[in-house]
């Protein structure tokens, strides 16, 4: 295999900057409120935060924390928290209302349905945020329609097809699917919901990111008081990296943790933009063949890039293989340690900390990174087995070897 780790590292000492981007809108005080959203849904339930001591020392660091979002609302992954939240504001700004005037009682009643009438909500999506939109359209008695990238799995079509939306696979990439979705939008009136930022489309997608700071509001409040030294996030446009590297940012301060950002080797535009550092975004095209499909964006998300770029530390482009052995290491507990079935994108996190920690080809990385036997990292695995064809493939079959087998 010729694929290989690749990193870019910005120097907190050389970025600081008298501007930074501003997070609040991230930032814990913000977030109790979007999480309030959340909960007045009859499905709301905190996730658990997997405390996986026995795998740290195997490791030989202090503590390894994986937030599991595979109990996200019954929909196996974290995306409905963007989707619902988005959904939830605009229909508050429709009204002229906060968000926080409309739980869900309010949101889903007669009254507001007879003020806003009928209306249609249209996405793409891998499955995951599609699944999302099609949930809260369906909760609200409105329509959703969702277009899927060529090579979407059936799996993940059939349960967002289950939810009433119109629903199809394209013959497109993920970015083209999104420009589907936008000219139907404008052609028919629709509201387009995505966290895809670009310059004249960033109210929803900032909407999108504040939804995904619920998890990690749960997460801090989980901790107790412990504080992570290294938190890794999976990018795919980087909306969700963006907005819980902007939480920890508006958190810690200062003192926030080293974060480290990820993503396939076949979909890197946050890599790509990174390494290239010239003030542009840079786009992957064509075909984005990872078996990291919730990742496989080849357009960074504008509001997402600015954060990231002023406050996340590395930035790591990586084969596929090594979310496939994140897989099978988190569905394949140590001791007493809780399973955690995550899929090939929500792995991926916990596939470098283990390269990082057992491959001696990475050691250089490894201690760049200063991870040690006093690190307490955390990870967010963003999905279960939401393809459970392809994750059985992966974990039964051990079709990517590992690391150390090159």
């Amino acid at each position: 295999m010729n694929e290989q780790v690749k990193v870019v590292h910005y120097d907190r000492k050389e970025r600081k900057s008298a501007n930074p981007y501003p997070v609040a809108r991230f930032g814990y005080e913000n977030a109790k409120k979007v999480r309030a959203y959340h909960a007045s849904f009859p499905e709301y339930r905190e996730t658990p935060l997997a405390n996986l001591k026995a795998l740290a020392k195997r490791f030989g660091v202090s503590d390894i924390l994986v937030k599991d979002e595979s109990f996200r609302f019954g929909l196996n992954a974290f995306k409905v928290l963007g989707g619902s939240y988005a959904l939830g504001s605009y229909i508050a700004e429709q009204l002229g209302k906060s968000v926080g005037e409309l739980p869900y009682d309010v949101i889903t009643g007669a009254a507001v349905r007879e003020r806003l009438g009928n209306l249609t909500f249209v996405t793409a999506t891998d499955g995951n945020h599609g699944r999302g939109i099609a949930w809260t359209a369906n909760r609200l008695k409105q329509k959703s329609v969702v277009y899927m990238p060529r090579g979407s799995a059936k799996e993940r079509l059939d349960n967002i097809r289950a939810l009433g939306a119109d629903a199809s696979i394209t013959d497109l990439n993920y970015d083209d699917a999104v420009r589907l979705a936008n000219e139907n939008a404008e052609k028919y009136g629709w509201i387009m919901v995505q966290d895809t930022a670009w310059e004249e489309y960033e109210k929803i997608p900032g909407w999108i990111m504040e939804g995904y700071t619920t998890m990690a509001c749960e997460a801090v409040e989980q901790m107790k008081g412990l504080k992570p030294t290294h938190i890794f996030l999976q990018a795919g446009v980087g909306a969700m990296s963006g907005a819980l590297t902007g939480f920890f940012a508006d958190f810690y301060k200062d003192e926030r943790p080293v974060i480290t950002i990820v993503e396939p080797n076949k979909a890197d535009c946050i890599y790509r933009t990174a390494e290239a550092d010239d003030g542009k975004l840079h786009f992957v095209t064509g075909d984005m063949n990872t078996i990291m499909a919730g990742l496989a964006c080849g357009e960074p998300c504008t509001i997402g890039w600015n954060v990231l770029h002023d406050y996340a530390d590395y930035f790591v482009s990586m084969p596929d293989y090594i979310a496939a052995e994140g897989m099978r290491i988190l569905g394949n507990p140590m001791e007493q340690d809780p399973r955690v079935i995550s899929g090939e994108s929500g792995a991926s996190t916990m596939g470098l900390v283990s390269e990082l920690l057992r491959n001696p080809k990475l050691g250089w990385l490894k201690e760049q990174i200063g991870l040690n036997g006093d690190s307490k990292i955390l990870c967010f695995s963003t999905e279960g087995d939401t393809d459970r064809e392809n994750y059985r493939r992966i974990v039964w079959d051990g079709l990517y070897p590992s690391f150390q087998e090159e």
